[in-house]
């Protein structure tokens, strides 16, 4: 009788070990395999394990900057490279942009001309390329461009072009209980049409730059009009706003490249309270991989946030140093 309960003991036991052996084994695989060893990754782990610990689950908020922090952002905003394709298959319907800027620079390829418009150019073009539609043919002719367009350098689509550090970052937060935003300057129904399927993030945490929508009703059939109006920049001091405008919760981890991040970086961790923050800028500065700018460029430039980031303890992570891939299966031809 005792060999026999004895025997049931020790099957019981094993049964239970083998059931807890799977939850357990993965406390000891790298949470950020495409990150070097090194001071930013011990620090990213570290803050994670105390958020985990110290910080209620519900004030778990991380943003994200999108070009440049998440995906690539050379040499023009992916976004903008949308916008020029689209006003160029939109000509045959507007003759009169042969001779008109900014259309007639984008027409005929001149992006020095084009830029030389100004911020008024751009805008025009922007409102032009995404408006007079409803938000569902946006969101088919946005499906249909990503699956056809191609990145003039590494000729693959701009969706391949996410960084693999990042989207392990993101997939490791959210396993310690954070709710992850995007909190960008680019369109945030641009975004929205694939930042689910390529980073995680549902298109109701995507917090972006805006035009002015209307509903109205066609034929007994409710539409969304998408108007040539801009609402909403969500960009430099745009982006606190932005944040308590539609998360209406202060973060406590913000991830960004640029010093369009700045202010979103100090808001995040200047002056609040005690407790676990973040604040971390990817710099490029891996030319052979991908590309290298900062100070000087007029894409995501890096100035006064790389300044400030040693006062208040950001992290600035290096391409170069810290990461072991770039992107999840693209390599720079």
């Amino acid at each position: 009788m005792k060999q026999g309960k004895s025997r049931w003991l020790v099957a019981a036991w094993f049964g239970i070990f083998m059931t807890l052996a799977p939850i357990a084994a993965p406390c000891g695989i790298d949470p950020l395999p495409s990150w070097n060893d090194g001071p930013n990754k011990k620090a990213i782990i570290q803050f994670a394990e105390r958020a985990e610990k110290e910080i209620p689950i519900g004030e778990r908020v991380a943003v994200f900057d999108n070009d440049g922090t998440l995906w690539s952002e050379q040499p023009i905003y992916f976004q903008f490279a949308f916008a020029l394709d689209r006003i160029k298959s939109l000509a045959k319907d507007h003759p009169e942009w042969n001779n008109q800027e900014p259309f007639k620079s984008v027409l005929s390829g001149d992006i020095k001309a084009l830029m030389a418009t100004g911020e008024k150019g751009v805008l025009e073009v922007v409102a032009a390329s995404h408006s007079g539609m409803t938000t569902d043919q946006f969101s088919q002719i946005l499906k249909e461009w990503l699956k056809t367009a191609r990145h003039p350098v590494f000729k693959v689509p701009y969706t391949d072009l996410v960084f693999q550090p990042m989207l392990e970052l993101l997939a490791y937060l959210r396993g310690k209980g954070f709710k992850t935003f995007i909190v960008s300057g680019g369109g945030v129904e641009f975004m929205r049409g694939f930042a689910e399927k390529s980073y995680g993030v549902p298109p109701e945490q995507v917090i972006g730059s805006s035009g002015k929508l209307e509903f109205e009703m066609k034929d007994g059939k409710p539409f969304i009009e998408k108007l040539p109006t801009v609402d909403f920049i969500d960009d430099k001091a745009g982006k606190p706003v932005g944040i308590q405008k539609f998360i209406g919760r202060r973060p406590v981890a913000a991830f960004g490249n640029s010093d369009g991040d700045l202010q979103m970086l100090q808001w995040t961790t200047v002056d609040h309270g005690s407790g676990p923050r973040i604040g971390l800028i990817v710099h490029h500065d891996d030319a052979a991989r991908e590309f290298a700018y900062d100070r000087d460029s007029p894409i995501g430039t890096l100035n006064k946030a790389w300044d400030e980031a040693g006062s208040r303890g950001w992290l600035v992570v290096s391409m170069k140093q810290d990461w072991k891939k770039i992107y999840p299966k693209v390599h720079k031809p």
